[in-house]
């Protein structure tokens, strides 16, 4: 029992500034609460698995805003003028769903006033190097819309753009570079992307045997699994056993593979007994394509996306271990802002 509470104890403090500390409390008792909704023979593996890999990507706002003074003292991005450079900068805010390019800019912001004395407000000086911010890129699909819109629109006939985020799948971002080269060339601008990125992460279905999300090496043996399977057009891509992938996230190829096992089965419970769910929202986490799901792990202090197992975010009458903020519910509160000159 003290390995559990221990264990209860560290996911707890490494989840502690989720959304603001908004997390029930005493946070070990909320982690408890969610673990219990699992088979009681793998609860305590669950636990240890999830510590150990929380450890190394849930990123907290020190750890983003950490990254973030990396990256602004990054010689190969900014020259050896960094505080010119910044000045020169141009910041994007296009993003088109959700508040995480405003709340990126925000904290940045913050940083540049630390490090150089001025914020982004003064930045903008120069008309050629442009900064889109955000925290993860995923599937890709974000990035892309907002900046091929971009593009067609308020984009000067020649740019530079570095895309800088804490997470990057690789997948999502050669899906995503491939189609903004398509609107670049179709343009006729003549406009550069570079990408930057705290942490990069296998997901390319060539790479399944090293991917660094959750892909299952087999089905497992649960009616409602196999049935959820069965009614799908295509047989699920799953990974060959035998390596956790490429960015050593997972302590061992078997943990991993709990997980997988476990998450899915969750998740096609999550989806039997939250029947408002839309059918992208896979298993595994929200996908276009039907597959099993996208299945990162990746959740930082702003919010767990939707990418990630439902499992990890779906509310009642599940009962989620990161309580998620949708793009919903952040559109209602800026108009809100919009009408009454406050916030929620």
């Amino acid at each position: 029992m003290s390995q559990r509470i221990d264990l209860l104890a560290s996911i707890a403090n490494t989840i502690q500034d989720y959304r603001g500390g908004s997390l029930p409390r005493p946070i070990p008792d909320h982690v408890e609460h969610w673990v219990q909704q699992f088979d009681a023979a793998v609860q305590l593996p669950i636990l240890q698995e999830i510590d150990h890999v929380l450890k190394k990507i849930y990123f907290s706002k020190e750890d983003v805003a950490k990254f973030l003074r990396g990256a602004m003292r990054t010689q190969k991005l900014t020259g050896d003028r960094p505080d010119k450079f910044w000045r020169s900068a141009s910041f994007l805010d296009i993003q088109g769903g959700g508040s995480s390019q405003t709340d990126m800019l925000a904290l940045f912001s913050e940083q540049l006033e630390d490090e150089h004395g001025f914020g982004i407000d003064d930045c903008g000086q120069g008309d050629e190097v442009f900064i889109y911010l955000d925290d993860g890129i995923f599937t890709g699909n974000r990035v892309r819309r907002d900046l091929e819109g971009w593009i067609g629109g308020n984009a000067p006939a020649q740019a530079k753009v570095h895309v800088i985020c804490i997470a990057e799948h690789s997948g999502g971002r050669y899906y995503a570079n491939t189609k903004i080269q398509e609107v670049i060339r179709g343009s006729g601008k003549n406009i550069d992307i570079t990408w930057w990125h705290a942490i990069e992460l296998e997901d390319r279905k060539t790479y399944s045997a090293t991917s660094d999300v959750l892909r299952p090496t087999a089905i497992p043996n649960d009616p409602a699994v196999q049935a959820h399977v069965a009614a799908m057009r295509y047989p699920p891509t799953l990974r060959a056993a035998g390596n956790p992938g490429a960015a050593g996230l997972f302590s061992s190829d078997a943990a991993k593979i709990l997980l997988e096992q476990e998450f899915l089965k969750a998740g096609v419970h999550i989806r039997q007994i939250c029947p408002n769910l839309s059918a992208v929202q896979r298993p595994l986490g929200h996908m276009t394509l039907e597959t099993l799901g996208f299945g990162s792990l990746i959740v930082t202090y702003r919010n767990c996306p939707n990418n990630a197992p439902l499992a990890f975010w779906v509310d009642a009458p599940w009962y989620p271990l990161f309580p998620r903020t949708t793009n919903t519910q952040t559109a209602m509160r800026r108009m809100f802002a919009d009408l009454t000159g406050g916030d929620l």
